[in-house]
């Protein structure tokens, strides 16, 4: 079953299985998914870019209603602050036309009223080309960033990118943005991204970006291709150990 989508800018906290306790922030519209990607795998189906291309900047939560929505969630839940507060929700948060000045206020809230509690985001990683959007990313504490293909063919089949979008800019990018944490869902099936060709290619780019850490993981919620099917334990073991070989430090995740 997919998921529903977010209604709201905050949700939770929720035991997120990459970060642990985390506040959720939605900061795009609450009546559509709104991402750049329309991966086989997502959790809230298909992406409607033509909708998306209707809709325009018209229904996302203004920067004021964001700041408001954090500060009114971490007053509430004091004295037992969210061990993150985490950018994600409908799609690629970074589309948010004042993304920068969010992070900004996160940060501003965070300081003030919870500390000890870390700053993230979730992202499918298509807009750390773009230098603002990656000098903002640089101030998150934590980047959990989407690396699923490492050939543009596979990008464009398994993602399914809008138009524009190059795998080698985003490489690009996540190596000069430094301190990340790649996130890549493997699957098997004939619209999969699993075969020992694709996963050399994989951590080609891998090299080239060197994260600090890569979450190796499968499916385990809802999803909208038929094409594709969870890879066993054993599997993502193979994934994990092939990257530690290359000493990068490497973890498989969910199952």
């Amino acid at each position: 079953m997919l998921l529903e989508l977010k209604k709201e800018i905050i949700y939770g906290p929720v035991r997120s299985r990459r970060l642990g306790p985390s506040l959720g922030v939605n900061v795009l519209p609450g009546n559509s998914k709104y991402c750049t990607f329309n991966c086989v795998y997502c959790q809230y189906g298909w992406t409607d870019f033509e909708r998306m291309r209707r809709t325009g900047r018209n229904d996302f939560p203004s920067r004021d209603q964001v700041k408001e929505a954090i500060e009114a969630a971490l007053l509430r839940l004091a004295p037992a602050p969210p061990a993150y507060i985490t950018l994600s929700g409908n799609g690629e948060a970074t589309l948010h036309p004042e993304f920068t000045g969010i992070v900004a206020d996160m940060i501003e809230i965070r300081d003030r009223l919870s500390p000890n509690s870390q700053t993230a985001i979730l992202s499918n990683s298509t807009r750390v080309g773009n230098a603002r959007i990656r000098e903002a990313l640089a101030r998150l504490d934590v980047r959990i960033m989407k690396l699923d293909a490492g050939s543009q063919q596979m990008l464009s089949r398994y993602n399914q990118p809008m138009p524009g979008i190059r795998l080698d800019r985003i490489v690009d990018g996540l190596a000069k943005l430094g301190r990340v944490t790649i996130q890549s869902l493997f699957t098997a099936g004939s619209a999969g991204n699993f075969s020992d060709d694709e996963v050399e290619c994989w951590l080609r780019q891998l090299e080239k970006i060197q994260p600090v850490a890569v979450q190796v993981y499968s499916l385990d919620r809802g999803y909208p291709s038929e094409g594709i099917s969870p890879l066993t334990t054993m599997q993502l073991e193979s994934i994990r150990d092939a990257a530690r070989a290359r000493d990068i430090h490497a973890e498989v995740f969910g199952r």
